[in-house]
């Protein structure tokens, strides 16, 4: 028995499966992120080291040399290079399409750690390089109150507001300088106290730390101790004691550090400004979550904006400067267009070459059946609605009728020679089931390749040609199905065909009798 049979001798069955991949495909469709390219990981690594104050030639002798020999042998690598400038360096590597990514990173990781890296230099910074990992948009926050204000606002109590929103990975933060304990100190006044600059960072070192004090125990209770070595204001730290003179002590000392310098609660040097209107600003980078639904975190971000418009102070202003969802937002709005586009010219031409509504609806039950039900494939192999795969659902719109109207074709013939339906639908369904076969495989034939290509280009068509080919394949499942099933009890007899009589054969020498012509009804 095939599935034609099956089908027919159980409609319901049909009727199921039609529903069920309708309805999933529903399901599937509200859970799928949108993005504008795929999601995928891109085989490169970025190290990012810093020195400051280094020049290139010490950076690529001390620090770049000893990396790039250390993470030469890692598996996978294609190319590294490495970009160097002042008191900043930069190690690109390329690993082979394939390459799992994380586990390079692992590995890179735990060659870094085996540098031995000079005083004063910054562990390095390890990240994949991922389109999918840039902000999708940025937030603007300007003030008329002191910067040093608005960095303490923004970094304790607005960046907060945003990283806690369902979808957000991150928050960038441009224009940030980090809040500085500043140490100015007065030359003449070390000369008076016969002091020297190292001086002053022993003691800072020495005196402004807390280190753990221990326990205090007898035979009945247990106290923890705690030194209070560092201090919370600069007024407490101004009262740090000098108490050594080149690396000597200084006996019954009274030298304090607010004697020979200034302290001050302040940033650190700016080494980049962001401006808005002409006035220092911060700028809030929205990052999201991979996977998930950029254009529904961007309108979460901006009724977020709105929402603290009417509660913070008067003098912080906010608002939305770049957004880039929107270029995803008209790229998805126009590709849907074109996608019902193609779907109205489809029953139109359908209707024109058929002539008969019932086999057009027949036949157009096929796209939301096929396209509908793409979507359980796209959201189980954890693709996005993006340019590819909606491009794909766009092109595929002409190519999954085929099969239906080569069954259909082919049940209304046999319903023709005044077959029934149940008898027409079952062997007009079984004598073109190979054929159907055959140009649905045609097809796959021609899109299934596009998911092999290699290098950076095959890793966005591979979702491309996968949505095609499951498209192709249920609209084959659909035509062998669900189209002789609606034939066997939806068909009707709207514009018959009389097919001449088989000519009686006649002895020779008879005369010929044309028959009187007949009418049909």
């Amino acid at each position: 028995m095939t599935l034609s049979d099956l089908s027919i001798r159980r409609p319901v069955f049909a009727w199921m499966l039609m529903f069920g991949l309708i309805v999933f495909g529903a399901i599937s469709l509200g859970r799928l992120g949108v993005s504008y390219m795929p999601d995928i990981d891109f085989p490169q690594l970025d190290i990012n080291v810093t020195w400051e104050g280094a020049a290139p030639e010490i950076l690529e002798a001390e620090l770049v040399d000893p990396i790039e020999q250390r993470i030469i042998a890692v598996e996978g690598l294609k190319e590294l290079r490495s970009n160097i400038r002042q008191g900043q360096a930069n190690i690109t590597m390329e690993f082979e399409i394939g390459r799992d990514i994380d586990a390079a990173v692992q590995e890179v990781q735990t060659a870094i750690s085996q540098v031995r890296l000079p005083l004063n230099v910054d562990p390095p910074t390890l990240r994949k390089q991922n389109p999918e990992d840039d902000p999708i948009m940025w937030i603007g926050i300007s003030s008329t109150r002191s910067f040093k204000e608005l960095i303490t606002y923004v970094d304790l109590y607005l960046a907060d507001q945003f990283e806690t929103l369902s979808g957000v990975g991150e928050v960038q933060r441009s224009g940030f300088t980090e809040r500085n304990l500043r140490i100015n100190v007065n030359n003449n006044a070390l000369k008076s106290y016969q002091l020297s600059i190292l001086d002053i960072v022993r003691a800072v070192e020495r005196e402004h730390s807390e280190v753990a004090a221990g326990i205090i125990e007898n035979s009945t209770n247990e106290i923890n101790l705690r030194t209070m070595g560092e201090g919370l204001t600069p007024e407490q730290v101004g009262n740090i004691l000098i108490t050594q003179r080149g690396g000597q002590p200084i006996f019954d000392t009274s030298i304090r550090l607010k004697d020979v310098a200034q302290i001050s609660d302040d940033l650190a040097d700016p080494r980049r400004i962001l401006l808005i209107d002409q006035k220092k600003a911060i700028g809030l980078g929205i990052k999201k979550q991979r996977g998930s639904n950029e254009v529904e975190v961007a309108n979460r971000v901006i009724a977020k904006v709105e929402e603290l418009k009417k509660t913070l102070p008067p003098d912080i202003n906010i608002r939305v400067n770049v957004d880039f969802t929107r270029f995803v937002v008209q790229s998805i709005y126009f590709t849907q267009k074109e996608l019902l586009i193609a779907s109205i010219l489809t029953a139109i031409i359908c209707f024109l070459f058929l002539g008969s509504w019932s086999s057009s609806v027949n036949v157009l039950l096929s796209i939301p059946t096929s396209i509908v039900g793409t979507f359980i494939v796209i959201y189980f192999m954890g693709f996005t609605l993006n340019l590819f795969t909606m491009l794909a659902l766009t092109l595929v719109i002409g190519i999954v009728v085929d099969d239906a109207i080569m069954v259909l074709e082919n049940i209304v013939r046999h319903f023709q020679m005044g077959k029934t339906k149940a008898r027409a639908s079952r062997e007009g369904a079984r004598e073109i089931t190979f054929a159907a076969v055959a140009a649905s495989v045609a097809v796959i034939a021609i899109f299934l390749p596009v998911a092999f290509m290699e290098g950076i280009i095959g890793l966005f068509f591979f979702q491309f040609g996968v949505t095609i080919t499951a498209a192709v394949a249920l609209s084959l499942l659909e035509a062998i199905t669900l189209t002789p099933m609606r034939c066997s009890q939806l068909m009707t007899q709207e514009n018959p065909t009389s097919f001449p009589a088989p000519p009686t054969p006649r002895s020779p020498g008879s005369p010929s009798v044309t028959p009187p012509p007949s009418l049909s009804a």
